[in-house]
């Protein structure tokens, strides 16, 4: 069980001393020095004699060369305790470290089997939209190929959530990481992979985050807060059916247009929704069409819509609200787009989307 650990000195100081940790190995980017939390660690040694190691060399989308220097100094400074502060990033980076640190240096790490171990893990996320404290996944380019690091181990075992850590993000990271959580709830929710248990996350997050979404966008600390764990159960819902063809669509899109990750996922959702209310008996969920149907429409429920019609519909239009326009594709660029969808993720979508379908959404997400 995740342990959420109160905003406070006083408690992250109990906390601290109760791991039993000597020396904290802190991934974040140099802008975490602006926060409330940076400082806390800058004077944690002075206070309590625990002594920190930061690690700030990785980028937005982390290489497992910056992984490798991470595990190197990790292991050099004899690091007991792994933390993270920020967006999917530095959550993504922290974890590879963590799970690598007790593995053979011999040979590839992405090569090998994760053996779990239990270092300590702590983690404050910067942003409303990842969820990735709450999740078994880390992404991470190999060769320049995008790997997909899955294992339980990796999930953070305390997390602190900070709502002023949200305060001075850009208006466009706020939208579009909560249209990431976002997305993550409803993928989660129709995922053919979905559980009692997952539904029951999806449906919370959701519910929060349209209810937090004006504060949140507004920028009150109730918004922020609330928003926070909206993303978190989000994550929480992922972490047991992970994504589908929204997801499986997005990436490339990021890469090529420069899109954040969230404003590209709600791209595709937005033209995936409505196809799916449309062509039910293209399901390919185990549990039939008419659980899907019924699924469709308690989703739509719960996004305060009559049906799965309107509730895409509202997607669409929460969407365009906030202005987050499509990009206009050159020659060749569909094609380019189709040819990216790893197809391992399109299993967990409970509808079939052949190529000419995915050619066919495409067209409709890229003006």
């Amino acid at each position: 069980m995740q342990r959420i650990i109160d905003n406070s000195t006083e408690a992250l100081d109990a906390y601290f001393r109760d791991t039993g940790a000597n020396r904290i190995f802190l991934v974040g980017g140099r802008s975490m020095d602006k926060l409330a939390i940076g400082r806390y660690f800058s004077e944690l040694h002075d206070r309590i004699g625990i002594e920190v190691v930061r690690f700030s060399d990785f980028k937005p989308n982390p290489d497992y060369t910056s992984v490798l220097a991470g595990v190197k100094l990790y292991i050099e400074t004899g690091c007991d305790m792994v933390a993270a502060i920020g967006g999917g990033s530095a959550m993504d980076t922290a974890k590879c470290i963590k799970m690598y640190a007790t593995m053979d240096d011999s040979t590839d790490y992405i090569t090998q089997k994760i053996v779990p171990n239990d270092i300590e893990f702590f983690a404050v996320p910067t942003t409303a939209g990842t969820g990735s404290e709450a999740t078994r996944y880390a992404i991470i380019y190999h060769n320049g190929n995008k790997v997909s690091v899955t294992d339980e181990s990796c999930i953070p075992t305390a997390v602190m959530f900070d709502p002023a850590v949200l305060k001075t993000l850009p208006d466009y990271q706020k939208k579009a990481t909560m249209l990431d959580a976002l997305c993550h709830a409803v993928e989660s929710y129709w995922s053919v992979h979905s559980t009692q248990e997952s539904q029951a996350y999806a449906e919370e997050a959701i519910r929060m985050i349209f209810s937090s979404m004006g504060g949140y966008l507004a920028n009150t600390d109730a918004g922020n807060a609330d928003m926070l764990k909206a993303s978190n159960i989000a994550g929480k819902a992922i972490n047991i059916t992970a994504t589908t063809a929204g997801h499986a669509m997005c990436y490339k899109l990021t890469t090529k247009y420069g899109f954040a990750h969230g404003h590209a996922a709600a791209l595709c959702v937005k033209a995936l929704f409505p196809f799916m209310a449309e062509n039910t008996s293209l399901c390919k969920d185990a549990r039939g069409e008419e659980y899907f149907k019924n699924m469709l429409n308690e989703l739509a429920h719960i996004m305060g819509c009559d049906t799965a019609s309107s509730a895409a519909e509202s997607f669409g239009t929460l969407v365009d609200s906030l202005g987050l326009s499509a990009p206009k594709a050159a020659n060749g660029d569909i094609e380019l787009l189709v040819s990216s969808v790893n197809a391992e993720r399109l299993k967990n979508h409970p509808v079939i989307l052949g190529k000419d379908t995915i050619f066919a959404l495409y067209k409709q997400i890229v003006l």
